[in-house]
Protein backbone atom coordinates (compact mmCIF):
# COMPACT_ATOMS: atom_id res chain seq x y z
CA UNK A 1 0.00 0.00 0.00
CA UNK A 2 1.42 3.39 -0.95
CA UNK A 3 1.68 6.27 1.49
CA UNK A 4 -1.01 8.09 -0.50
CA UNK A 5 -3.47 5.18 -0.37
CA UNK A 6 -2.78 4.70 3.36
CA UNK A 7 -3.56 8.38 3.98
CA UNK A 8 -6.77 8.10 1.92
CA UNK A 9 -7.90 5.03 3.89
CA UNK A 10 -7.14 6.77 7.21
CA UNK A 11 -9.09 9.85 6.09
CA UNK A 12 -12.13 7.75 5.04
CA UNK A 13 -12.09 5.89 8.37
CA UNK A 14 -11.81 9.14 10.34
CA UNK A 15 -14.71 10.75 8.45
CA UNK A 16 -16.99 7.71 8.92
CA UNK A 17 -16.39 7.69 12.69
CA UNK A 18 -16.02 11.43 13.34
CA UNK A 19 -19.19 11.75 15.45
CA UNK A 20 -18.31 8.88 17.78
CA UNK A 21 -14.71 10.15 17.96
CA UNK A 22 -15.96 13.53 19.20
CA UNK A 23 -18.34 11.83 21.64
CA UNK A 24 -15.57 9.55 22.95
CA UNK A 25 -13.34 12.57 23.54
CA UNK A 26 -16.11 14.40 25.45
CA UNK A 27 -17.20 11.35 27.48
CA UNK A 28 -13.68 10.43 28.55
CA UNK A 29 -12.77 14.06 29.22
CA UNK A 30 -15.48 14.35 31.90
CA UNK A 31 -15.42 10.76 33.26
CA UNK A 32 -13.25 9.79 36.22
CA UNK A 33 -12.64 6.13 36.99
CA UNK A 34 -11.88 6.47 40.67
CA UNK A 35 -8.46 4.78 40.75
CA UNK A 36 -4.97 5.79 39.68
CA UNK A 37 -4.85 2.87 37.25
CA UNK A 38 -8.12 3.84 35.55
CA UNK A 39 -7.08 7.48 35.44
CA UNK A 40 -3.84 6.47 33.72
CA UNK A 41 -5.73 4.39 31.14
CA UNK A 42 -8.26 7.21 30.63
CA UNK A 43 -5.43 9.68 29.95
CA UNK A 44 -3.76 7.24 27.53
CA UNK A 45 -6.99 6.76 25.58
CA UNK A 46 -7.55 10.53 25.43
CA UNK A 47 -4.01 11.00 24.10
CA UNK A 48 -4.61 8.30 21.50
CA UNK A 49 -7.84 10.00 20.40
CA UNK A 50 -5.94 13.28 20.05
CA UNK A 51 -3.21 11.62 17.99
CA UNK A 52 -5.43 9.48 15.75
CA UNK A 53 -8.48 10.90 13.98
CA UNK A 54 -9.22 7.31 12.89
CA UNK A 55 -8.97 5.89 16.45
CA UNK A 56 -12.62 4.76 16.41
CA UNK A 57 -12.35 2.88 13.12
CA UNK A 58 -11.72 -0.86 13.04
CA UNK A 59 -9.33 -0.21 10.13
CA UNK A 60 -6.95 1.63 12.49
CA UNK A 61 -4.48 -1.26 12.77
CA UNK A 62 -2.25 0.18 15.56
CA UNK A 63 -5.32 0.12 17.82
CA UNK A 64 -8.92 1.30 17.94
CA UNK A 65 -11.64 2.10 20.42
CA UNK A 66 -14.24 -0.55 21.15
CA UNK A 67 -17.46 -0.30 23.16
CA UNK A 68 -18.43 -2.97 25.68
CA UNK A 69 -21.58 -3.60 27.67
CA UNK A 70 -21.82 -5.29 31.03
CA UNK A 71 -25.48 -6.34 30.80
CA UNK A 72 -27.05 -6.45 34.27
CA UNK A 73 -30.36 -8.18 35.04
CA UNK A 74 -33.37 -6.20 36.30
CA UNK A 75 -32.68 -7.24 39.90
CA UNK A 76 -29.12 -5.91 39.69
CA UNK A 77 -27.67 -9.24 40.82
CA UNK A 78 -26.29 -10.92 37.69
CA UNK A 79 -24.38 -10.03 34.52
CA UNK A 80 -24.78 -11.65 31.12
CA UNK A 81 -21.44 -12.83 29.72
CA UNK A 82 -20.51 -14.31 26.37
CA UNK A 83 -18.14 -17.20 25.76
CA UNK A 84 -16.12 -15.40 23.11
CA UNK A 85 -15.22 -17.64 20.15
CA UNK A 86 -11.92 -15.94 19.33
CA UNK A 87 -10.43 -15.78 22.83
CA UNK A 88 -12.25 -18.72 24.45
CA UNK A 89 -13.09 -16.81 27.64
CA UNK A 90 -16.20 -15.50 29.36
CA UNK A 91 -16.28 -11.72 28.82
CA UNK A 92 -18.75 -8.84 28.63
CA UNK A 93 -20.62 -8.18 25.39
CA UNK A 94 -19.26 -5.58 23.00
CA UNK A 95 -17.20 -4.92 19.95
CA UNK A 96 -16.16 -2.57 17.22
CA UNK A 97 -17.63 0.83 16.51
CA UNK A 98 -19.59 0.87 13.25
CA UNK A 99 -19.83 3.80 10.79
CA UNK A 100 -23.49 4.41 11.75
CA UNK A 101 -22.68 4.75 15.48
CA UNK A 102 -22.72 8.32 16.79
CA UNK A 103 -21.90 7.74 20.47
CA UNK A 104 -19.79 5.27 22.45
CA UNK A 105 -22.73 4.42 24.71
CA UNK A 106 -24.89 3.88 21.63
CA UNK A 107 -22.28 1.53 20.16
CA UNK A 108 -22.20 -0.45 23.43
CA UNK A 109 -26.01 -0.63 23.45
CA UNK A 110 -26.11 -1.77 19.80
CA UNK A 111 -23.51 -4.47 20.49
CA UNK A 112 -25.41 -5.64 23.59
CA UNK A 113 -28.65 -5.96 21.61
CA UNK A 114 -26.98 -7.76 18.70
CA UNK A 115 -25.09 -10.20 20.90
CA UNK A 116 -27.82 -10.91 23.49
CA UNK A 117 -30.99 -10.72 21.41
CA UNK A 118 -32.62 -8.87 24.32
CA UNK A 119 -35.00 -6.01 23.46
CA UNK A 120 -35.57 -3.05 25.76
CA UNK A 121 -32.00 -2.70 27.03
CA UNK A 122 -31.05 0.64 28.62
CA UNK A 123 -27.48 1.96 28.71
CA UNK A 124 -25.91 4.16 31.37
CA UNK A 125 -24.34 7.00 29.34
CA UNK A 126 -21.27 7.22 31.61
CA UNK A 127 -18.58 4.51 31.41
CA UNK A 128 -17.97 2.05 34.22
CA UNK A 129 -14.43 1.13 33.19
CA UNK A 130 -11.76 1.50 30.50
CA UNK A 131 -9.11 -0.99 29.47
CA UNK A 132 -6.42 -1.36 26.83
CA UNK A 133 -5.52 -4.87 25.77
CA UNK A 134 -3.56 -6.47 22.97
CA UNK A 135 -5.15 -9.08 20.72
CA UNK A 136 -5.52 -10.22 17.15
CA UNK A 137 -8.97 -9.09 16.08
CA UNK A 138 -10.93 -9.52 12.87
CA UNK A 139 -8.27 -7.63 10.91
CA UNK A 140 -6.06 -10.70 11.37
CA UNK A 141 -3.14 -8.64 12.65
CA UNK A 142 -1.98 -7.90 16.19
CA UNK A 143 -3.60 -4.72 17.45
CA UNK A 144 -4.92 -3.09 20.63
CA UNK A 145 -8.48 -2.56 21.75
CA UNK A 146 -9.00 0.61 23.76
CA UNK A 147 -12.20 -0.64 25.35
CA UNK A 148 -14.72 1.70 26.97
CA UNK A 149 -17.13 -0.30 29.13
CA UNK A 150 -20.70 0.66 29.98
CA UNK A 151 -23.42 -0.78 32.22
CA UNK A 152 -26.50 -1.86 30.28
CA UNK A 153 -29.67 -2.81 32.18
CA UNK A 154 -31.92 -5.62 30.95
CA UNK A 155 -35.68 -5.47 31.50
CA UNK A 156 -37.44 -7.86 33.88
CA UNK A 157 -38.01 -11.25 32.28
CA UNK A 158 -35.30 -10.75 29.65
CA UNK A 159 -34.45 -13.89 27.69
CA UNK A 160 -31.14 -14.00 25.87
CA UNK A 161 -30.51 -15.55 22.44
CA UNK A 162 -27.07 -16.75 21.39
CA UNK A 163 -25.83 -14.96 18.26
CA UNK A 164 -23.23 -15.96 15.67
CA UNK A 165 -20.73 -13.86 17.65
CA UNK A 166 -20.85 -16.11 20.71
CA UNK A 167 -20.34 -19.75 21.62
CA UNK A 168 -22.61 -19.38 24.64
CA UNK A 169 -24.30 -16.82 26.91
CA UNK A 170 -24.68 -17.20 30.66
CA UNK A 171 -25.90 -15.09 33.60
CA UNK A 172 -23.24 -14.84 36.33
CA UNK A 173 -23.70 -13.57 39.90
CA UNK A 174 -21.86 -10.23 40.04
CA UNK A 175 -19.69 -11.28 42.97
CA UNK A 176 -18.54 -14.37 41.01
CA UNK A 177 -17.58 -12.74 37.71
CA UNK A 178 -14.42 -14.21 36.17
CA UNK A 179 -11.17 -12.27 36.44
CA UNK A 180 -11.46 -10.91 32.88
CA UNK A 181 -14.63 -9.13 34.01
CA UNK A 182 -13.52 -8.37 37.58
CA UNK A 183 -14.38 -4.68 37.09
CA UNK A 184 -18.07 -5.68 37.32
CA UNK A 185 -17.72 -7.21 40.80
CA UNK A 186 -17.95 -3.69 42.28
CA UNK A 187 -21.64 -3.68 41.26
CA UNK A 188 -22.48 -6.72 43.43
CA UNK A 189 -25.13 -6.08 46.09
CA UNK A 190 -23.48 -5.25 49.43
CA UNK A 191 -20.23 -4.14 47.81
CA UNK A 192 -18.75 -0.82 48.84
CA UNK A 193 -15.42 0.77 47.91
CA UNK A 194 -14.17 -0.27 51.37
CA UNK A 195 -15.62 -3.81 51.06
CA UNK A 196 -15.03 -5.17 47.54
CA UNK A 197 -16.19 -8.71 46.90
Amino acid sequence: MTEESTLAATTRAAVSTAAVHADARAVLDRWRGGTRELESVRQAVLAYLDARPDACARACAPGHLTASALVIDAAGERALLTLHPRIGKWVQLGGHIEPDDTTLAGAALREAGEESGIAGLVVDPEPLHVDVHALTCSLGVPTRHLDVRFVVRAPAGAVETISDESLDLRWWPLAELPDDVAFGRALAPGTTPENPQ
